[in-house]
C-alpha cells in the first residue's frame, strides 16, 4: 500500500512539473535570416551582425570589443525560450545570455534616465540594471576550456550556482538552447542535456527577479552563428 502511494505521489510531482514546462502563447519569434527583422534590436559595444539563409552572425570586427544584443520584446516573468548556435571561431569566446533584465527601479533597460551601455562587463553585473545571466559557451585566453557554465544574478555579479559543460569549446556543431525561467525556478539545457537547474528562493539573493529583457553577450574574440529564437509563455 505504501509503495503505491509512493509510485502516484511521484507520478503527480511528474506530471506537474511536465505541465509546468508547457508552453502557451508564442511571445517572440526570429529565424535571424532577415536583416530587417533586427531594426528593434540594440548593439551595445563593439558588436556587428550579418545575416544570411544559415542565420545571424555575430562578432567584433578586429576583435575590437565586447558586445551585447538586446531583443526589442519585453518577455513575462515565465517564459520558454529556445534557439540554435553554432560556433565559427572555437579557438577563444565567450557566451552569455542576459533575461529578466530591468533597470534596478523597474525602468525599461532602454530609459534614457538610465548609464548608457557600451559592452563593458560591469555595466550590465554591477550597473543599474538587475537580471539573471548564465554563461553557457566558455572559452576565453585566460581560461581555456572552462569545464562549468555559470548562472549569476546580477545586480551583484552573484554567483548562484555552477552547472554542468555547455556547449563544448571545440565544437563547431549546431546545438540547440533551451532556457526556461518559471519564476524564480531556471532552467538551461544543451541539445537536451541540463546544464542549470537553481530556484531562487527570493531572499538569500534579494526578491526574484520578474519580467524583462533579454540579451546575447559575447566577448571580442567570439563568432557565433544564432539561428530560430523561440520564445513562449508558460501554461
Amino acid at each position: 500500500m505504501l509503495k503505491n502511494v509512493l509510485l502516484w505521489y511521484l507520478a503527480v510531482l511528474l506530471f506537474g512539473s511536465l505541465q509546468a514546462q508547457e508552453k502557451g502563447a508564442l511571445v517572440y519569434a526570429n529565424s535571424f535570416t532577415q536583416r530587417d527583422s533586427l531594426n528593434d534590436w540594440v548593439m551595445e559595444g563593439a558588436g556587428v551582425v550579418a545575416t544570411d539563409s544559415s542565420g545571424m552572425t555575430m562578432y567584433s570586427p578586429d576583435e575590437a570589443g565586447h558586445h551585447v544584443f538586446w531583443c526589442p520584446q519585453e518577455l513575462p516573468a515565465r517564459f520558454v525560450a529556445e534557439w540554435d548556435v553554432r560556433n565559427l571561431h572555437p579557438e577563444a569566446g565567450l557566451c552569455i545570455v542576459f533575461f529578466a533584465a530591468k533597470g534596478r527601479h523597474g525602468e525599461d533597460i532602454f530609459d534614457p534616465q538610465l548609464t548608457k551601455r557600451t559592452g563593458i562587463f560591469r555595466q550590465y553585473t554591477k550597473g543599474d540594471i538587475d537580471n539573471y545571466h548564465i554563461s553557457y559557451y566558455a572559452n576565453t585566453p585566460t581560461q581555456k576550456d572552462r569545464p562549468h557554465s555559470h548562472l549569476r544574478k546580477n545586480h551583484g555579479f552573484k554567483k548562484v550556482q555552477a552547472g554542468e559543460l555547455g556547449i563544448p569549446p571545440d565544437s563547431e556543431e549546431v546545438h540547440h538552447i533551451r532556457l526556461v525561467k518559471d519564476q524564480g525556478h531556471i532552467t538551461m539545457s544543451v541539445d537536451g542535456r541540463m546544464i542549470i537547474d537553481w530556484t531562487d528562493d527570493g531572499k538569500t539573493f534579494g526578491e526574484v527577479l520578474g519580467s524583462g529583457k533579454l540579451g546575447f553577450r559575447q566577448m571580442k574574440w567570439t563568432r557565433m552563428v544564432y539561428r530560430n529564437l523561440r520564445v513562449w509563455e508558460l501554461l
